[in-house]
């Protein structure tokens, strides 16, 4: 019994310090919940963001009207958001989606692709919010909630 877990043990002392040299997985991107530069919404927190997104309500804590945008279906980024804002998998967010189609209690949020349509598609439309990476923000949107 000892000769077959010396091979092993052998493995594991050659291997541990290697292990953990190794480069772990990049730390995920800090996303940037986003309206546009001219709206006049300066801070959301992370439930009004996820009642918006989630169709809750239609309308900023000001009273405005909102429409959310999100990232392209399936896309790292917006699996990212809704877990962090929403705290649910994108399963759960088809589910629920699902749910308020059926019932015509609402559609999905419009998609657009990527961070650069993102930002534009904000930029010129006041009463949208969205969400790119923090390093993809510009003057031409304002960053109403930081996720990390």
């Amino acid at each position: 019994m000892m000769n077959r877990s010396l091979p092993t043990l052998l493995l594991a002392l050659c291997l541990g310090p290697a292990l953990a040299l190794a480069p772990s997985a990049a730390p995920a991107a800090e996303l940037a919940v986003i309206v546009s530069a001219r709206s006049n919404i300066s801070m959301l927190s992370a439930d009004q963001v996820a009642e918006i997104f989630l169709f809750q309500t239609n309308r900023f804590p000001n009273g405005s009207e909102v429409v959310p945008i999100d990232q392209d279906l399936g896309s790292p980024l917006r699996n990212e958001f809704y877990s962090k804002v929403t705290h649910r998998t994108p399963a759960l967010v088809k589910a629920h989606w699902a749910r308020l189609i059926f019932t015509g209690r609402g559609q999905p949020p419009a998609e657009v692709d990527g961070n650069a349509a993102m930002r534009r598609m904000i930029a010129e439309n006041p009463g949208m919010i969205g969400y790119v990476e923090r390093t993809a923000l510009d003057p031409s949107v304002r960053a109403v909630l930081i996720v990390r």
